[in-house]
């Protein structure tokens, strides 16, 4: 498989996340937005920086470039997504998915390691793990705190959508060990598709053994989790 990297004015996490596919041995392109999408795109990353330089809405401006179209339809033809970061907030103003990422609470930019509670490991993208499970993933945004309906998220809920909570590293959720404000603790969501999804967490920084912790491997194996489907 092929996962094209869609580099956007402003995106940064590009090659962090190309090198992280290619060290679990899967192929990945750098694809500039405005180029489209590669005929043999099977993968795609949104991935993290300042498109745009966050002018407007985080991801509001690249939610609109034409190349977005293109990943909707993929999408919805089944081709595996992952927004991460500026991706996920990409990913939710593009209509991938529902809700909202705005102002952390702390009104800061926020750079540390989290613990992640995994919500459910019967997606592509937490096949690697035990539901429940704790991870390490560091974060680094200033828009990150997780907004959407109250109702809405009721629904998101019920439909078993959420993948991933803030907690502690007992797995234990609550406003300590939520660093941003999201409400109830999301920390990545699913699409309509489990084969599509948004995290704030950068499992890409998580995964080169050399540079700490690797739990953000099995995020990036749904690629393949995804395609052997």
């Amino acid at each position: 498989m092929t996962v094209s990297i869609v580099r956007f004015g402003g995106s940064n996490c590009d090659r962090d996340a190309a090198r992280a596919l290619e060290h679990l041995g899967i192929d990945a392109e750098i694809v500039w937005h405005e180029d489209g999408l590669p005929a043999d795109t099977s993968g795609i990353v949104l991935p993290g920086g300042f498109s745009y330089g966050d002018y407007l809405r985080a991801g509001a401006m690249a939610a609109r470039s034409p190349i977005m179209e293109a990943v909707r339809e993929a999408a919805a033809d089944g081709v595996p997504v992952l927004g991460v970061c500026n991706g996920a907030q990409i990913g939710c103003e593009s209509g991938l998915t529902e809700g909202a990422f705005t102002t952390n609470e702390s009104a800061r930019f926020q750079c540390e390691h989290v613990y992640l509670r995994v919500e459910r490991a019967d997606t592509p993208w937490t096949a690697a793990y035990e539901e429940g499970e704790v991870i390490e993933v560091p974060i680094a945004h200033g828009e990150g705190r997780y907004e959407i309906d109250d109702d809405r998220l009721a629904e998101l809920e019920a439909e078993d959508r959420i993948l991933f909570r803030y907690c502690d590293e007992d797995g234990e959720t609550g406003p300590d060990v939520n660093p941003n404000g999201s409400k109830h603790d999301v920390a990545g969501v699913l699409g309509d598709r489990e084969t599509v999804a948004v995290l704030m967490p950068h499992p890409e920084r998580a995964t080169l053994p050399e540079i700490g912790p690797t739990d953000g491997q099995g995020i990036l194996r749904g690629f393949e989790t995804a395609s052997d489907a």
